[in-house]
Order: C-alpha cells, then sequence, then structure tokens
C-alpha cells in the first residue's frame, strides 16, 4: 500500500514536471507611434504627446497552452492608450484582439490567454475579438532587423537600424522596453505602421519612425 502510494505521488510529480516544462516559443515583432531607439532628451520631450498606438504580433512555431498545441497560430493586438506606452504609462487603454482565422474554439482561447499574459495590464480592456489571416516573418538578415506582419487592417514592416544613418543626438539606445513579456528583441525602423480598423476608435499610419522591435519569445 505503501508502495503504490509512493509511486502515485512520483507520478503525479513526474507529470506536473512535464506540464511545467511544455513551453511555447515563436516569433514576435511591435511597432509603436514613437522613435523606441532614441536618446533621452527627445524621449522626454514627446512624453504623453506620442506612443500612445501599438501594434504586438505573435507567431508560435511550437508550444501549448492550457494542453492546446498552437503551433503555427498567430494572434496580433492593437493598443491604443491615453499615455504613451512604457515606462510611466498610468492611464487607461483599450485593445481589439486578432485571431488567426485558422484556430478552433480551443486554440481561439488559448492563443487569447498567452497574449494576455504577455502583453498585462494592457489588455486589460479587450474592446473586440476578431478572426483574421495573419502573416508574420521575422526575416533571417544578418543584422535581424528585418520582419513583416499582415493581419487584416494591421500592418508592420521593419527594416533594420544603420548607426551612420539613422542616428539623429548620437546618444541613441533602446530607451523604451518592449511591451511583451519574455521577448529577446532589437530595435528596428518601422518602415510601415498601420492601422485602418475598427475598435479602438482611432486608425493611424505611421512609418518611417524608429519604433519597431522584434525577435523571438519563449515562455516555460
Amino acid at each position: 500500500m505503501k508502495r503504490t502510494l509512493l509511486l502515485a505521488i512520483a507520478v503525479v510529480a513526474a507529470s506536473t514536471v512535464s506540464a511545467k516544462a511544455d513551453g511555447i516559443s515563436g516569433q514576435y515583432i511591435e511597432a509603436r507611434t514613437c522613435d523606441v531607439w532614441t536618446g533621452p532628451c527627445f524621449a522626454n520631450a514627446e512624453m504623453n504627446l506620442g506612443g500612445k498606438h501599438a501594434v504586438l504580433g505573435w507567431k508560435v512555431d511550437k508550444g501549448t497552452v492550457s494542453s492546446t498545441r498552437l503551433d503555427g497560430l498567430g494572434i496580433v493586438a492593437v493598443v491604443a492608450a491615453s499615455d504613451t506606452l512604457g515606462l510611466r504609462q498610468t492611464g487607461t487603454s483599450k485593445a481589439v484582439l486578432l485571431v488567426d482565422e485558422r484556430a478552433d474554439s480551443s486554440q481561439r482561447a488559448a492563443l487569447i490567454q498567452f497574449a494576455k499574459g504577455q502583453a498585462g495590464s494592457l489588455l486589460a480592456n479587450i474592446v473586440a475579438v476578431r478572426s483574421s489571416k495573419i502573416d508574420l516573418d521575422v526575416c533571417g538578415c544578418a543584422e535581424g532587423g528585418c520582419g513583416k506582419l499582415t493581419a487584416g487592417p494591421a500592418h508592420i514592416e521593419t527594416r533594420c537600424l544603420n548607426d551612420k544613418h539613422d542616428k539623429i543626438c548620437g546618444n541613441e539606445s533602446a530607451f523604451y522596453p518592449p511591451l511583451s513579456k519574455s521577448v529577446k528583441v532589437r530595435a528596428a525602423m518601422a518602415v510601415e505602421h498601420s492601422y485602418s480598423g475598427t475598435g479602438v476608435n482611432e486608425t493611424w499610419s505611421d512609418g518611417g519612425r524608429r519604433g519597431a522591435y522584434l525577435g523571438s519569445f519563449e515562455t516555460r
């Protein structure tokens, strides 16, 4: 009896470890309506004047959420806030989620759960959830700054930053942290960053700005 109980406990413990180790990883991109690669003086000058809008995109390479496999699926968050997104945001925000049209009901729920966990309070007020075809490709260029996201009315296209031509003050750095947790990213030039849909009561087109991050995510 004692041996059987110990064996049962061991099985439960092993399954728990296995479930925790079953993480999720993939590609990530975001763009904002302010420079994220910039000098502190420029960032402070536009605080709460710009950077109130963003598009965040995740594409799962492999992994599960709540035992639901999400390989190859994506989700995009479109966010509009009352303050500049980032370091000292204290105001309210609202969001529209664009969920991969290929996802079934369980995958759809798991993708939403995942996005909420990654973006935290930015997705506390989701005003709409819509299905969309989602294409996200973080290209394998040498500098790692080229990527493209197309998700219905949301678009991002980036290129690598050039230290010689893209610097303005010479004191640039990744001033704002990325808006998603568990990401490994680098700053990039947002050649295109736009949202033409509904839900957040605003649209924007904000290309040609040093306002993007892209790379990968991994959670455990």
